[in-house]
């Protein structure tokens, strides 16, 4: 990384800072360690071990993102709020997108639903294209549905095809092979990954939005529909945001970290669940809630293909 991008980064992150400031929005700054995390069986975590001189050792884990520490946060303080923060995911690949210790900006708004934070989202690049006059991020933003991308570029409704067997059958017909013991989930995204995420456009910053909600997540679902109030961003091709309605029944949460806790219990490394954190939910606010690679944003704004030329360190140059 260049002394001058090192510079042109510093910049960003106060570009990003000035845009939420200038809303109101309070920035914290939470803990990287926590001693329990939100189950998502999609991701391989870090964990470390806490020594006391006197009392019994206590394992911590690495956030993968400050999600755990943020709600906490929210369901005692309804405002809006944000954070630039260090995460970690674990058994990823290194390679020109990916880096097991990053940085993420999270970002809640009171009161807003997940189209409410696609519009904040816009506004925050706008800005940036606005004040840093060398940004490469492109000036045209596209909203599009997960339905519409799957019917434009793999050829068949997603929604008429919302069972497994169909949907083993419509990756057949694309050639992708598919297992008699995969889920909905893996077939969905065995044929997204090969086939639909490589053809989205690559010269807008594309918000993919509505998501299968058999995919779990702690997105609210779309009333009487088979999606979730849920959105990726793609910038240059590259997914580098997400964003929910937040979920906020307390019963649906706790369902969702049993269902998780019991699907990760294939994962190289398992971690401690609060199995009291649905109560936060009890009076949580409405809200929604976004997140965004940084680096992955400085990439775009920079015009840099790969994540090394963004951080400083990147980990494979150390092993």
């Amino acid at each position: 990384m260049t002394i001058e991008n090192i510079k042109k980064r510093n910049k960003i992150t106060k570009t990003v800072k000035e845009f939420f400031d200038s809303k109101n929005y309070l920035e914290l700054e939470t803990p990287i360690l926590s001693p329990t995390l939100i189950p998502e069986s999609s991701l391989e975590i870090f964990s470390t071990t806490n020594t006391h001189p006197y009392k019994k050792n206590r394992t911590s884990y690495l956030v993968p993102s400050p999600e755990i520490w943020l709600k906490k946060f929210l369901s005692e303080n309804p405002v809006n709020i944000y954070e630039i923060s260090k995460c970690f995911r674990n058994s990823e690949q290194y390679g020109k997108q990916h880096n097991p210790e990053f940085t993420m900006l999270e970002y809640y708004t009171m009161n807003y639903n997940y189209l409410d934070t696609l519009k904040l989202t816009k506004q925050l690049i706008d800005y940036i294209n606005k004040e840093l006059t060398w940004s490469k991020l492109p000036k045209k933003s596209l909203v599009m549905s997960m339905e519409n991308a799957f019917i434009a570029y793999a050829g068949f409704s997603l929604k008429d095809n919302y069972t497994i067997k169909l949907l083993h059958k419509r990756a057949t017909e694309l050639n992708i092979h598919t297992s008699d013991n995969d889920n909905w989930e893996t077939a969905f995204n065995r044929i997204f990954i090969d086939i639909v995420e490589p053809n989205l456009p690559k010269n807008v910053n594309l918000f993919l939005t509505d998501f299968p909600s058999k995919i779990p997540t702690l997105a609210k679902e779309i009333t009487d529909t088979p999606w979730a109030q849920r959105w990726e961003l793609y910038i240059n091709g590259i997914e580098c945001g997400n964003c929910y309605t937040e979920e906020v029944d307390s019963k649906i949460v706790n369902e969702y970290f049993h269902k998780e806790a019991n699907a990760r219990l294939n994962s190289i490394t398992q971690h401690e669940i609060d199995p009291n954190y649905h109560t936060i939910f009890a009076n949580f606010p409405n809200c929604s809630g976004g997140a965004i690679g940084i680096d992955r944003l400085i990439m775009g704004i920079l015009g840099i293909e790969n994540i090394q030329g963004v951080i400083l360190f990147p980990s494979h140059d150390n092993i």
